[in-house]
């Protein structure tokens, strides 16, 4: 994988019941050596303890599978608490709910996601060392945002788990200098303020007026199962639209063989109509 070839040594993903989750994880594993470790991040889509230990037992077995990130919702403590218990993978909570105070006499999770604006990392990181839990910063931006995760990095004892940034995705990291990664660590920053040029002529470049709302253009996914299934999938204004259903389990679990793709809109009065009637929830067809 590039992110191994890039010095990198872990990556942060995402377990969803519309992708197949095991061809998912085998396409990674056998590119990867056991010692590259994959944080998967399900946003509650495993629903509960009783469906969800079974599956991330069969992650336990890749020995790169490291750490399940919210795998139930996470005001469910007799659940988290369960997945705990049962699995070898590390359990993942985003910082505050439950409290961390109820998270450690209940023993729901292995160490938290911590993000935000300065202040709120540096409380919250500081709950995690007195607690003795390790969390990943996730500070997500460009390579500026980066460079100031490193600083938070560097006072932090406890924030030992893979750093979540995502400036590589982007076009321009908008620094003059990219961040060095050597097995899986970037030097603290010793010079002065950020530590990192910011590429001027690169901002004025990407710079774009802010825009009056979220583009949203019509689009629908096709979500396709071995035996015949298909589910049709319009965006429908939020944001999460094809998540907030799995989370409600409205559409089918987990299962193997399962592929989805953007449905490009053709035109016809068929793609309107699915479009339509698919704005109160995804349309599932059986056969």
């Amino acid at each position: 994988m590039l992110a191994h070839k890039s010095g990198y040594m872990a990556y942060k993903t995402k377990g969803r019941p519309w992708f197949d989750l095991w061809d998912q994880v085998e396409t990674v594993v056998k590119h990867v050596p056991p010692e590259f470790k994959v944080d998967m991040d399900f946003n509650d889509t495993l629903l509960n303890s009783q469906q969800g230990i079974p599956i991330l037992k069969e992650l336990d077995q890749y020995p790169q599978l490291d750490i399940y990130e919210t795998p139930i919702p996470q005001g469910d403590i007799p659940g988290n608490r369960a997945i705990c218990q049962a699995v070898r993978g590390a359990v993942a909570m985003h910082y505050g709910t439950p409290s961390p105070a109820e998270a450690i006499r209940h023993q729901v999770c292995d160490g938290f996601v911590i993000g935000g604006g300065a202040a709120r990392v540096m409380r919250q990181g500081s709950v995690a060392r007195e607690v003795d839990l390790p969390f990943w910063l996730q500070l997500v931006g460009t390579g500026i945002t980066a460079a100031w995760s490193l600083h938070f990095g560097a006072v932090h004892s406890h924030a030992t788990w893979p750093a979540v940034n995502c400036h590589q995705l982007y076009a321009h990291d908008l620094l003059k200098k990219k961040i060095p990664v050597h097995k899986g660590f970037s030097p603290v920053p010793s010079e002065e303020g950020l530590g990192y040029e910011p590429d001027w002529q690169a901002i004025e470049k990407y710079q774009v007026d802010k825009p009056a709302g979220r583009p949203d253009p019509a689009r629908m996914l096709e979500t396709r199962w071995p035996d015949g299934r298909v589910m049709y999938t319009p965006n429908n204004g939020q944001v999460n639209f094809m998540l907030t259903p799995a989370r409600k389990g409205t559409v089918p679990y987990f299962e193997k063989g399962v592929t989805t793709r953007m449905l490009p809109n053709d035109g016809s009065e068929k793609w309107k109509a699915m479009y339509e009637q698919g704005q109160q929830g995804p349309v599932l067809i059986t056969p």
